[in-house]
């Protein structure tokens, strides 16, 4: 940092500590701050709504990554036993591979795609904003600083006749530069704000359609296994309880 932007930076922190304290006037723009207000909002909602939609991604891996183990583990279960349960075993493997293939290569291009990418180039546009909103709170307090300077001259003339003059003519373009950048904020955040529908409305209907395919996919898959795993399947507890009672009788478990 030059000398010159370390002075303005003292500066500014001192003007910042005095309005504080109630000792120094500062200017106060309503319509700004609601507008900062609602942008704040914004920033605060795309960026969870990203975190979430993420998270949501993470989750469908970590998911058919575990069906995958899981699918492993009974199919070793089952080795040796051909037809019947064994088959069924050997078919759900099959299943979950490819609901996992699935999901790394479909799910996540068309995800991310439709949903993550155009969330994260959102997001990626407040960095530039919030610069803007730093740029304008910086010649606010460089024009209140100027302000306080000449009302403190009006108050008690200095011996030097020029520094009136000068002190306002210094307060002045502070103020025009000020309003300006203001203007610009109070103009345009709430267009930024109002844009999120339209933007938003594609990635939510991409959303919503990858979630519905993986789902569908999964569902007609799982709902196809069905025919393999035959009529006794649909009383599980009736026959759990029945090989239960099997195990019970032998004399190892405890029978007579």
């Amino acid at each position: 940092m030059s000398w010159s932007g370390f002075k303005k930076a003292v500066n500014r922190a001192t003007t910042s500590v005095a309005q504080n304290l109630g000792a120094m006037e500062k200017t106060v723009d309503r319509e700004y701050e609601e507008e900062e207000r609602r942008y704040k909002v914004l920033e605060t909602k795309v960026e969870k709504l990203y975190k979430e939609a993420k998270g949501y991604l993470d989750s469908v891996r970590a998911m058919t990554l575990a069906q995958t183990r899981i699918a492993d583990t009974v199919d070793r279960f089952y080795e040796g036993v051909s037809g019947g349960m064994g088959y069924g075993a050997l078919k759900y493997r099959e299943s979950i591979t490819k609901m996992d293939e699935e999901a790394r290569t479909l799910l996540d291009a068309n995800y991310r795609a439709g949903v993550l990418e155009p969330l994260a180039r959102f997001a990626g546009v407040f960095p530039e904003v919030n610069e803007a909103l730093k740029r304008r709170q910086k010649k606010l307090l460089d024009y209140d600083r100027l302000r306080a300077g000449v009302r403190k001259l009006i108050e008690k003339p200095s011996d030097d006749a020029s520094k009136l003059p000068r002190a306002e003519m210094e307060a002045n373009q502070a103020r025009d530069v000020y309003e300006k950048l203001n203007g610009q904020l109070v103009e345009e955040l709430p267009k930024l704000v109002d844009l999120r529908v339209p933007y938003l409305d594609p990635c939510f209907e991409a959303l919503v359609k990858s979630q519905l395919a993986f789902s569908q996919d999964a569902y007609d898959r799982l709902t196809s296994l069905q025919q393999t795993m035959g009529q006794n399947s649909q009383n599980v507890e009736g026959a759990v309880e029945n090989v239960l009672q099997q195990m019970r009788d032998l004399t190892i478990c405890g029978g007579g």
